[in-house]
C-alpha cells in the first residue's frame, strides 16, 4: 500500500519516534504513523528487525529510519533522540513502549532483582525517553506535540502474582499525569495507553504457558496491535488536542466488569 495520509489525523509533515518497534503493539504503531504521513524513526534492541520493518516501509514509498536503542541506557536514549533530530530535523510525536512482563510470583517469594529488572524496563525507561523527548521539544519551541507512554490495564487494576508489573504501570500511570500537568501550557500533551491482551509474541509466550488462559475481555477476543495503535495515532493528532494526562484503556472491556 502507497503511504499516503489515511487516517486523516493531520500526521502529514511530521515526525514521530517509536521506542520498542521491533514487534506487536510498537511494529503497528510505526507502522501507522508512516502510512499516515509522517517521517518515523524506530528504536529497538534487534537491529535485524528494525532494519526489515523499515525497508518495508521504504518500498511502500513511506520515510522511515531507525536506530538501535536499549531504552534502560541513558546514553542511548539521548542518542536516540538526537538521531532523531538529526535525520528528519524535529520530534513532533513519540510513542514509548518499550515493556517487559514479570514472572508469575506472589509478593513475599519475589526476588528483588526481578522486582528491580521490570521497574528498570518498565518504568525507568519511560522515564528516560520522556526526559529526552520532552528536551527535544522545548528547545524546537512552539506547540502541538504529543507523547504517549504504554501503560496496562495492570496500571488500573491489581491482579495476583503480577505486583512488580502491575506496580510499573501504575506507576507510569502517575509519570504520565504529573509531565502531562507540567508541560500541557507549554505546547506537549502527554497521555498513555493501557492495552488489556493483545495478540503479539509476549502474549503467545504466556497462552504457550499457561500464564494466560482464555479471553477475559468481554468483547469475547482478544485486542490486535493495529487497535492499541489507532489510539496512539489519535492521541498524537489535532483530533485528540484538549486530552491530557489520561490512561486510555483500550480493552474490550476489560476494566468496566
Amino acid at each position: 500500500m502507497d503511504c499516503m495520509a489515511e487516517m486523516g489525523m493531520g500526521m502529514t509533515g511530521k515526525v514521530a519516534l517509536v521506542a520498542g518497534a521491533t514487534s506487536g503493539i510498537g511494529k503497528a504503531t510505526a507502522e501507522m504513523f508512516a502510512r499516515s504521513g509522517a517521517s518515523v524513526v524506530l528504536a529497538g534492541r534487534r537491529e535485524n528487525l528494525l532494519g526489515e520493518i523499515t525497508e518495508s516501509l521504504k518500498k511502500d514509498g513511506c520515510t522511515a529510519a531507525y536506530v538501535v536503542c536499549d531504552v534502560t541506557d541513558e546514553k542511548q536514549v539521548e542518542n536516540m533522540i538526537q538521531f532523531t533530530a538529526e535525520t528528519f530535523g524535529r520530534l513532533d510525536c513519540a510513542y514509548n513502549n518499550a515493556g517487559i512482563m514479570s514472572d508469575d510470583v506472589e509478593t513475599a517469594e519475589l526476588e528483588s532483582s526481578e522486582f528491580d529488572r521490570v521497574i528498570n524496563v518498565n518504568l525507568r525507561s519511560m522515564f528516560l525517553c520522556m526526559k529526552y523527548e520532552l528536551r527535544q521539544m522545548l528547545k524546537q519551541g512552539g506547540n502541538g506535540y504529543a507523547i504517549v507512554n504504554c501503560s496496562s490495564i495492570g496500571g488500573l487494576i491489581g491482579l495476583p502474582g503480577r505486583v512488580a508489573y502491575h506496580a510499573s504501570k501504575h506507576a507510569v500511570l502517575g509519570m504520565t499525569k504529573c509531565a502531562a500537568l507540567e508541560y500541557a501550557a507549554r505546547g506537549i500533551r502527554i497521555n498513555a495507553v493501557c492495552p488489556a491482551t493483545i495478540e503479539t509474541p509476549m502474549v503467545e509466550k504466556m497462552l504457550a504457558c499457561g500464564a494466560i488462559q482464555g479471553v477475559a475481555e468481554p468483547i469475547g477476543r482478544f485486542g490486535q496491535p493495529e487497535e492499541v495503535a489507532s489510539t496512539v495515532l489519535w492521541l498524537c493528532s489535532p483530533a485528540a488536542s484538549f486530552i491530557v494526562g489520561q490512561g486510555i484503556a483500550v480493552d474490550g472491556g476489560y476494566t468496566i466488569r
